[in-house]
C-alpha cells in the first residue's frame, strides 16, 4: 500500500481531535495517576489492577477489540482493549486513538496464549493527541509514513530519534550515570564543586578561538569561555584546596567526529599536588567509572581496550620516533618542519611550533594510541600554563595528555605558579596573537595579579566529558554523545 501524504495524515488527525472534543473529552488533560511503569509490570502482577501510561507505538484494531503497545521511559507493555470491558462510550473514544498518542490505561494484568504480559483495559484515557505522524512507525499493517534512518534528521530531531531508537535514550542514561560517577568520585575525594563565569572579559586557559558577544548594559565585549582554568586557579589562591567544575565551554572552531563547538568539560585542581599525583588520580577515576557502569572491557575498531591495567606513560618525542621513525628536537621549529615535510604533512614554515607538533601527533601518533597512554614531556611553547620539568630541563614541562582509542581524553599538568614566568609566557602568547595566531590568548592581568598574591603548588586536569561518553557508548561520533549537537541551520 502506498504511503499516505503527510498533509492527509495530519488532516485526518485533526478531524479525530475535533471528534474527541465533540464527545466532551479534553484531549490534553492535566494529569494521570500511574501505579506502575511498563518495566514494573511482570508476571508477579497477574490479576492485579495497575494504572500505566505511555505513547502508543503499535496498534491493531479488530472491530470490537484491539491490541496496542505503549512505550514509556522504561520500556513497553502490551494492552488489550475490548468494547465489552471498557464500555461502548469509552471504546468509541479509543477508536479515535492513533499511533503516537499518549494514553493512560487502568486494568488487570494477564498472560496471553502466546505468553505475553498484557494489561486488560477497564478504562482508556487520552492524554495527548498526536497530530504529526512518527517516522518509521506503522500506521496500519503494511503501511508506513516514512523512515528516520537519516543521521542528520536524527540529530536535528532528537525527540524522534529517542522515540524510535531506544538505544539513543539508553546512551544518555549512560551519560547521566557516568557524570554521576565522576561527581561522586570527586566529592568523596574532598573536592568542592564550584561555578565560574561563562561570559569572560578576557579568555584563556587553552589555545582556541573564542566566540565573541557584547553586553549592552556594560557597553563591553565579552567572550564565551574556552576553559574554566584561570578562574578555578584563582579559587586555589583564595584558599580552596580541591575544586572542580563540570561546565559548558565554547570554542569557535571546526566540527568533526570528535569536536563540537559547545562541549562539556570537567576541570579540577588540587593544591600541594603535582602531575604525577594527577596521573594516578585520573587513572583511578577512569577505573571507577568503568566499574560503576559495569564495563570491564571496551571493544574499539576490533581492538580490546583494557581499563584495568596500569596506564602507559611515554614521552612525546619517544612516541614520535616510535611511530614515524624520526628522532626530533621538539623545541626546534625548523627541525619539526623538516620532519613534517618528510612525512608529507600539510604545514607551512610560518606555522607555529604548536600547530606543526599537533599535525605530527594527530596524523601519525594518536591513531595508534588505543590502550590508555599518558603522553608526557611537552615543550614549553605549547604548554604556557605548566611548570617546567623539575630535572632542570627548562625546554619541557610537567604536562600530560591521556589518549585512549586514538583520542585525547585528559590534559593536565603541574600548574605554573611563578608569576614572573607566567607573565612572560602570557606575553609570548599575546605576541603570537598579534602576529596572527588566532588560537593564542591575551594577557590576563586579573589572573596574574591573583598569582602574585601567591598560589601554592597545584596540579590540574581537564577532561572532555563528551568524548568520555563516546568511549563508553561505543560511538565514533561526538554528535551521538551530545543530546542536541551543534548543526548548521537549514535554509
Amino acid at each position: 500500500m502506498e504511503n499516505k501524504s503527510l498533509k492527509q495524515i495530519i488532516a485526518n488527525r485533526l478531524e479525530k481531535l475535533d471528534k474527541i472534543r465533540q464527545l466532551g473529552v479534553n484531549p490534553y488533560p492535566y494529569e494521570f495517576n500511574i501505579t506502575h511503569s511498563t518495566s514494573e509490570i511482570t508476571k508477579d502482577n497477574i490479576d492485579q489492577n495497575v494504572s500505566v501510561a505511555g505513547r502508543v507505538m503499535s496498534l491493531r484494531k479488530m472491530g470490537k477489540a484491539a491490541f496496542a503497545n505503549i512505550q514509556d521511559e522504561k520500556g513497553r507493555v502490551q494492552l488489550y482493549i475490548a468494547r465489552d470491558d471498557v464500555g461502548e462510550n469509552n471504546y468509541n473514544l479509543f477508536k479515535l486513538v492513533d499511533i503516537g498518542d499518549f494514553i493512560g490505561i487502568n486494568g488487570a494484568v494477564f498472560i496471553t496464549k502466546t505468553d505475553a504480559i498484557t494489561v486488560k483495559a477497564e478504562s482508556v484515557t487520552i492524554l495527548s493527541k498526536n497530530l504529526r505522524p512518527i517516522p518509521d512507525v506503522k500506521e496500519k499493517d503494511g503501511e508506513k509514513y516514512n523512515s528516520v534512518s537519516d543521521k542528520e534528521l536524527r540529530y536535528r530531531k532528537r525527540y524522534l530519534d529517542m522515540i524510535i531508537n531506544p538505544e539513543t535514550k539508553n546512551n544518555y542514561i549512560t551519560r547521566f550515570k557516568m557524570i554521576n560517577s565522576i561527581r561522586e568520585f570527586l566529592n568523596k575525594s574532598g573536592y568542592i564543586e564550584v561555578e565560574t563565569p561563562v561570559l569572560q572579559p578576557v579568555y584563556g586557559g587553552a589555545n582556541a578561538k573564542p566566540f565573541k558577544t557584547f553586553h549592552n548594559a556594560l557597553d563591553q565585549e565579552f567572550f564565551l569561555r574556552i576553559a574554566t582554568e584561570l578562574y578555578l586557579k584563582q579559587l586555589i589562591v583564595g584558599g580552596f584546596e580541591k575544586v572542580y567544575e563540570m561546565s559548558k565551554d565554547f570554542r569557535n572552531e571546526g566540527i568533526d567526529r570528535s569536536h563540537n563547538p559547545e562541549f562539556t568539560m570537567l576541570e579540577f585542581y588540587q593544591a600541594y599536588s603535582d602531575y604525577n599525583f594527577m596521573m594516578d588520580f585520573v587513572e583511578e577515576m577512569f577505573k571507577k567509572i568503568a566499574e560503576d557502569l559495569g564495563v570491564k572491557k571496551i571493544s574499539w575498531d576490533g581492538n580490546d581496550i583494557n581499563l584495568t591495567k596500569k596506564f602507559a606513560r611515554k614521552t612525546m618525542d619517544e612516541l614520535i620516533k616510535e611511530h614515524t621513525g624520526h628522532s626530533i628536537d621538539l623545541t626546534d621549529s625548523k627541525a619539526v618542519f623538516d620532519v613534517c615535510d618528510k612525512l608529507d604533512l600539510k604545514v607551512k614554515k610560518t606555522d607555529s611550533l604548536a600547530k606543526m607538533i599537533d599535525e605530527i601527533m594527530r596524523r601519525k601518533v594518536e591513531p595508534n594510541l588505543i590502550n590508555p597512554t599518558y603522553v608526557i614531556n611537552h615543550p614549553v611553547e605549547i604548554s604556557p600554563l605548566a611548570k617546567v620539568n623539575r630535572d632542570g630541563d627548562s625546554e619541557f614541562t610537567e604536562r600530560f595528555e591521556l589518549f585512549i582509542a586514538g583520542m585525547e581524553f585528559a590534559n593536565g599538568f603541574s600548574e605554573l605558579n611563578d608569576p614572573i614566568d607566567q607573565r612572560k609566557r602570557f606575553e609570548d602568547q599575546s605576541a603570537k596573537k598579534e602576529s596572527g595566531d588566532e588560537e593564542a590568548f591575551p594577557v590576563d592581568e586579573n589572573f596574574l595579579e591573583a598569582i602574585e598574591i601567591g598560589m601554592p603548588p597545584t596540579a590540574g586536569v581537564g577532561i572532555g566529558i563528551d568524548r568520555l561518553v563516546m568511549l563508553f557508548i561505543d560511538t565514533r561520533w561526538i554528535r551521538d554523545a551530545i543530546i542536541f549537537p551543534t548543526l548548521k541551520s537549514l535554509k
